[in-house]
């Protein structure tokens, strides 16, 4: 199962897994024939020569793709043999060779040169599903649907239990509105493969058709329970609540949707795609590393990428999150800055500039990549989040607020913007403010801790005594702690602080000489710093009246 990205021009883009070599000379093994009453779709009563007229004869315009590319090509055409030299030839060795040939034409995009090379393998190896596949595959990309489910059921006479196969034929009647056909495929499919998750999501989308909005959602579920990373399963989940009429569940997935389908793994396709070394080839192997977590192989496959394309900025801007991940954050900075030194209007490397200054507390220079990358795209959430983190961590919370406000705007449920707006409100001493709008939030994300955690914080050491409230803090404090899987340092100290405010002060310094301990073995010297300051105020007997120090805001 794959997750893909929704590109009608290069929807086969994934892991390289198959050489090309293996393609050529073995292909796929090739199960048992299985005996059918109707006649093959591809090997007719036309003759091989009727069929193959144009393989190879001449090539098509060349001079629209890389040299790279060309070069292959060329050097794969001068290596077939011309028809009659072909024609002595055994049958199979001749299908591998004009097979070969419209394969790499296919991955070049020139896939009406591609066709009649692969209809001639196909006429010479009639039980080689390679042919009919890639047949398949070529008109459904053109949008010729029948013609495309006539090869895959092609495929399904040599090979009736591909599950792959299946699916793209269940995917074609989906598109042609024959539901009933679909469910069909999609349910052969997952009785083969009982964890397949893209038949699932055929399943589910055919449910959708038929306005079965619980089946649907339950797949989905599924899903998700199976492979929570998976954001393609958010929008028709949606969508599915929204017919339930469970409005609060469809937004909440409607929010987190991707641009995304789930497809089964297409070895054939991936195979065809190795064919050529490309830039977007070793992209995609590098993409495909990338998802695997591999980080110095996808640094190795964008490398290579650049070497044949090192203008490509979102090949560089790869490498460079690649390098990000390894944590070599100089290399990364310096990819990032040759993009947009190349390409100044490249939106992504100016946002991921930007984020990797605020990574390592360079607010005010983020600030400046943040407004650069606004300048380039707007409405950009993202951006404006940062944007408004980094504003208020350099300390200008007040124009932080305008940025926060323009996320909540579009996303009332953005969790991080809520808290960073009341933090913002802290910093400029709007306690009340603060007060209330964690309460807001509190009940409207009652299982999200930061937000108790924070009124506790402001209840316990608010410089406002008509804020402050030990009691309710401490209530708040054991909710929190009684939440949380492990006590952290920060929840700690708010601990002593509450005691602190209800005047159990040896109980609060007990607490944070334990906090210091904690600190030094994890060698952090500002947060010692920080929590013997408050130790000596406890042991005076004096409470704490800054909640969070001007380099401990969150």
């Amino acid at each position: 199962m794959r997750v893909q990205r929704t590109n009608r021009l290069r929807w086969w883009v994934s892991t390289r897994v198959v050489a090309a070599a293996c393609v050529l000379v073995a292909g796929c093994t090739t199960p048992e024939e299985t005996a059918s009453d109707d006649p093959p779709q591809v090997a007719d009563a036309q003759s091989v020569s009727d069929v193959t007229a144009g393989c190879g004869d001449t090539l098509p315009d060349l001079s629209r793709i890389g040299e790279s590319v060309q070069v292959q090509i060329r050097e794969r055409h001068a290596a077939l043999p011309p028809r009659e030299a072909r024609a002595g030839l055994p049958a199979g060795v001749q299908a591998e060779v004009v097979g070969g040939m419209g394969m790499i034409l296919m991955a070049s995009w020139f896939t009406e040169a591609a066709e009649p090379c692969l209809r001639e393998a196909a006429a010479l190896a009639p039980d080689d599903v390679r042919w009919p596949y890639y047949l398949a595959q070529l008109h459904r990309d053109r949008g010729a649907l029948e013609e495309a489910a006539g090869f895959f059921d092609e495929v399904l006479r040599i090979r009736p239990e591909d599950p792959t196969t299946l699916f793209w034929l269940g995917d074609i009647r989906l598109e042609q509105g024959r539901p009933g056909d679909a469910e069909a495929l999609f349910a052969a499919a997952l009785a083969l493969f009982p964890g397949s998750l893209s038949a699932r999501y055929g399943l589910a989308q055919t449910a959708l058709l038929a306005e079965d909005y619980r089946r649907a959602a339950d797949l989905l579920e599924e899903i998700l329970q199976r492979d929570p990373n998976i954001g393609a399963v958010h929008y028709p989940l949606g969508m599915a609540y929204r017919g339930l009429g469970d409005d609060a569940k469809a937004e909440e997935h409607l929010r987190l949707r991707e641009n995304a389908e789930i497809r089964p793994a297409d070895p054939l396709m991936e195979a065809l795609d190795s064919l050529l070394d490309t830039a977007s080839t070793y992209e995609s192997g590098g993409l495909a590393a990338l998802d695997r977590e591999e980080w110095p192989a996808a640094i190795e496959q964008f490398r290579q990428g650049l070497e044949l394309d090192p203008d490509d900025p979102g090949l560089r801007h790869r490498l460079a999150t690649a390098l990000f991940m390894t944590g070599d954050l100089d290399g990364a900075m310096a990819e990032f800055q040759r993009v947009v030194r190349t390409t100044p209007d490249y939106y992504p490397s100016h946002y991921s500039i930007g984020v990797l200054l605020q990574e390592t507390g360079r607010h005010a220079e983020a600030v400046e990549r943040f407004r650069t990358a606004l300048r380039h795209r707007p409405g950009d959430d993202a951006a404006r989040l940062r944007m408004a983190i980094s504003l208020r961590r350099s300390g200008d919370p007040e124009a932080s607020l305008s940025y926060y406000e323009l996320v909540l705007r579009a996303n009332p449920n953005a969790v991080e913007a809520r808290f960073g707006y009341v933090m913002a409100l802290v910093q400029l001493g709007r306690y009340r403010e603060a007060h209330d709008r964690l309460v807001t939030a509190m009940d409207a994300f009652p299982n999200e801790t930061s937000f108790p955690h924070a009124l506790a914080r402001l209840l316990a050491a608010a410089p406002d005594p008509a804020i402050r409230n030990g009691r309710r803090a401490m209530t708040l404090v054991e909710r929190v702690m009684a939440a949380e899987p492990e006590p952290t340092i920060d929840l700690g100290e708010t601990m002593a602080m509450t005691l602190a405010e209800l005047g159990r002060f040896a109980e609060a310094a007990e607490v944070q000489r334990a906090l210091i301990g904690a600190a030094e073995l994890a060698q952090i010297p500002g947060v010692v710093r920080r929590l013997t300051a408050n130790l000596r105020r406890y042991e005076r007997g004096e409470p704490c009246r800054t909640p969070w120090p001007a380099d401990a805001m969150p």
